[in-house]
């Protein structure tokens, strides 16, 4: 092996350890916008991915819209209700997570029994949240779809249309570094 050979060797086994050192402490992260920061501790990622379930939902003027509408854009979709103070207290932030990253797709659909997409605008008005648009679900068929167990879950969609990660439980969408997160994730 020649002297330069043996030198670029030398410095690629040494790019490698720098590599594999800065991996381990955290300074370097290949996957890229993989993980979630702590604001979004409620947000896990689902390994393996899956394909978001074929439903959809209605808008304020009572139009149906399929989840898969949205293929090609990431979507955050939120599924709360008027009676659940977490999923309540959330809104605006989601509201605000919206505004900030224009390549997410933020879907708020109430599943409050009985609630009319009028209702459902009316109550996201009055809470700071009315750019979230109005959505309902009142037969409950994202619930069953999506598995959830309690008030707020939310799922995150990727442009292929499978659920990458889901978060049951409130989180701090609004929070810099969720929307930092956010940012990264659709290149917004």
């Amino acid at each position: 092996m020649t002297k330069t050979g043996k030198t670029v060797t030398v410095l690629a086994v040494l790019a490698a350890i720098a590599s594999g050192v800065l991996y381990g402490k955290g300074l370097l992260n290949v996957h890229h916008g993989a993980n979630p920061p702590a604001t979004l501790a409620a947000l896990t990622l689902e390994k393996p991915a899956k394909a978001a379930p074929a439903i959809g939902f209605a808008d304020i003027a009572g139009v149906r819209h399929a989840l898969s509408a949205y293929k090609g854009r990431y979507v955050l979709l939120n599924m709360w209700a008027t009676w659940c103070a977490p999923c309540v207290s959330e809104l605006p932030a989601l509201a605000q997570l919206k505004s900030a990253v224009p390549g997410l797709a933020v879907i708020a659909v109430d599943l409050t029994h009985n609630d009319k997409p009028a209702d459902a605008d009316a109550f996201l008005k009055s809470h700071h949240a009315a750019s979230l648009g109005a959505s309902v679900d009142n037969d409950i068929t994202l619930m069953r779809a999506f598995g959830v167990a309690g008030l707020p879950t939310t799922v995150l969609v990727d442009p292929q249309g499978k659920v990458i990660a889901r978060a049951e439980g409130p989180a701090q969408w609004s929070a810099p570094e969720s929307v930092d997160y956010f940012k990264d994730l659709t290149g917004s």
